[in-house]
């Protein structure tokens, strides 16, 4: 038999425009008699329309005019898109390490300086921190890898350098859990929108185990009309199914480390804000309350009727005219006896309360009720740049967010570990790159992001006076010295200060 090849699909659009999950888990249980449910993706709905600032059956609402009922949207913050940015600047950013103990290894993955190789071709960085944006709204993100220009003969990848490796990132609302064994997703299958010459179609691949424990993926491809699936052929160069050989996933999940209180999530994590709805909604009403009181708090101008002149217009309907409707007129006779009448009884201005600082502290106190529930602690959204904290204060206020921030750490390390091994695995099987599969892989996350360098080398010059650190860890850390000049150095009179006012050097 000759070679074939295996084309990666096509990409994942950014919008996606007409994929029915409901309608994927259907068809998935009619071929292969499964019971799945897609009830649970409703949840899924609701959070994106939070995340994208607009949901209408809160957002929307009537209102009472004198012309009769108008519908009006409140004033939104969309501070649900804020939060799960602010988690993936925290999580995954441009700090974050990925460390692998094989120098051949980690050159194809990084680069020589640390920037470059696979991971740089591929966008590592950038898509992974919007993946982890869409996983925190979504409840689950996936990272899922493909191999373009694959070649294989009678089963058996041939390893070829002309192949490229891709990976899609992909929500919630485009992944289907199969199987689940001690928490983990072990099989999946992932549902991507394509549009080809202006149709949309849906490619779907399906990651399963075979008996010995390695992957086999499924590939289907569907055509979209009316809400319709039709079943298409695959694209050229696409094989129906594809026996990896691989006992690596070539996908890896990250979820918020939240357990999960919504049942029917078959495997599936919850959004970081599903307890926190109410929060969101009582965030956008306190911020639109505070929009319409500027927008209700114009100077009112009370007249006497004596002072409105009723005309006639053209159509012959009936005009009134306030004084300041005819610029031109300064005088207005109003009535025989002028002297009766005060100028107070005349004209009455009103000037509604603004009550911006009641509005301030109300929004405040939504946001600190919201960053609570989120997990970001409850000073996280303060507007009051101009105060000053100490490093103590400061560390007191943050806690709860370096808490819940190592908490998520957790599944970050492994989805990243995990999405790492499926690409040397194509590096050296795909590929034919000398990489080790096997090589450890450690991740180092930055913790900037919460705690900025000036306080935590203060905290650091402060452990050393107390002699928990030594001078030459200090050097080391702060000065990147290796360990022999470091200690040479702190035994000299290095200049450093380390005194009760926490000096530098």
């Amino acid at each position: 038999m000759g070679a074939v090849y295996q084309k990666a699909a096509p990409n994942h659009v950014g919008r996606r425009f007409a994929i029915n999950i409901a309608n994927i888990i259907a068809w998935i249980n009619r071929k292969r008699g499964l019971k799945l449910s897609s009830g649970y993706y409703s949840n899924i709905t609701l959070w994106e329309s939070w995340w994208r600032g607009y949901v209408r059956d809160f957002h929307r609402f009537r209102e009472v005019r004198g012309t009769g009922t108008v519908e009006r949207e409140l004033y939104s913050l969309k501070m649900a898109k804020k939060v799960c940015e602010d988690w993936a600047s925290i999580l995954l950013n441009d700090k974050t390490e990925i460390v692998v103990d094989d120098k051949t290894s980690g050159d194809f993955l990084l680069g020589s300086d640390g920037t470059g190789g696979i991971l740089g071709t591929l966008h590592f960085w950038r898509e992974g921190n919007a993946l982890v944006e869409k996983a925190f709204y979504s409840g689950t993100g996936a990272f899922v890898l493909k191999i373009a220009g694959m070649r294989a003969k009678e089963g058996i990848i041939e390893p070829d350098p002309a192949s490229k490796i891709r990976l899609n990132y992909l929500p919630a609302d485009c992944i289907i859990p199969l199987t689940i064994r001690a928490g983990t997703i072990t099989e999946a299958a992932f549902a991507s929108e394509v549009l080809e010459k202006g149709e949309p179609y849906i490619y779907l691949e399906i990651h399963e185990l075979d008996a010995d424990g390695k992957y086999i993926i499924g590939n289907h491809y569907f055509s979209v009309k009316d809400n319709v699936l039709a079943e298409r052929p695959l694209p050229d160069g696409i094989l129906p199914e594809l026996h990896t050989h691989s006992p690596y996933p070539l996908f890896a999940i990250i979820t918020p480390n939240i357990v999960n209180n919504i049942a029917g999530g078959n495997g599936l994590g919850v959004s970081v804000y599903a307890n926190a709805i109410d929060n969101l909604k009582g965030v956008d009403l306190a911020y639109n309350n505070f929009n319409r009181d500027f927008l209700l708090g114009g100077k009112k101008m009370f007249y006497n009727k004596s002072l409105i002149r009723e005309v006639q217009d053209s159509d012959g309907n009936l005009v009134r005219i306030a004084p300041d409707d005819v610029m031109q007129q300064l005088f207005l006779q109003v009535g025989d006896d002028d002297a009766s009448l005060d100028a107070k009884d005349l004209i009455t201005e009103f000037n509604p309360s603004l009550r911006v600082q009641e509005n301030r502290d109300g929004i405040q106190a939504q946001l600190d009720y919201l960053s609570f529930k989120v997990g970001l602690g409850t000073k996280h959204y303060q507007f009051n740049a101009g105060s000053v904290v100490t490093a103590t204060q400061y560390m007191g206020d943050k806690q709860e967010l370096v808490q819940n921030a190592s908490k998520h750490y957790i599944i970050i390390e492994a989805a990243l570990q995990q999405i790492v091994r499926a690409i040397l695995w194509a590096g050296k099987m795909v590929l034919g790159q000398p990489v080790n599969p096997e090589a450890e892989i450690a991740v180092k996350f930055s913790d900037s992001f919460i705690i900025d360098d000036d306080t935590k080398r203060m905290q650091d010059k402060e452990d050393v006076r107390d002699g928990i650190m030594q001078r030459w860890e200090y050097r080391m850390k702060w000065y990147s010295e290796d360990e022999a000049t470091a200690r040479a150095r702190a035994g000299e009179d290095s200049g450093l200060s380390f005194g009760d006012d926490g000096g530098g050097a």
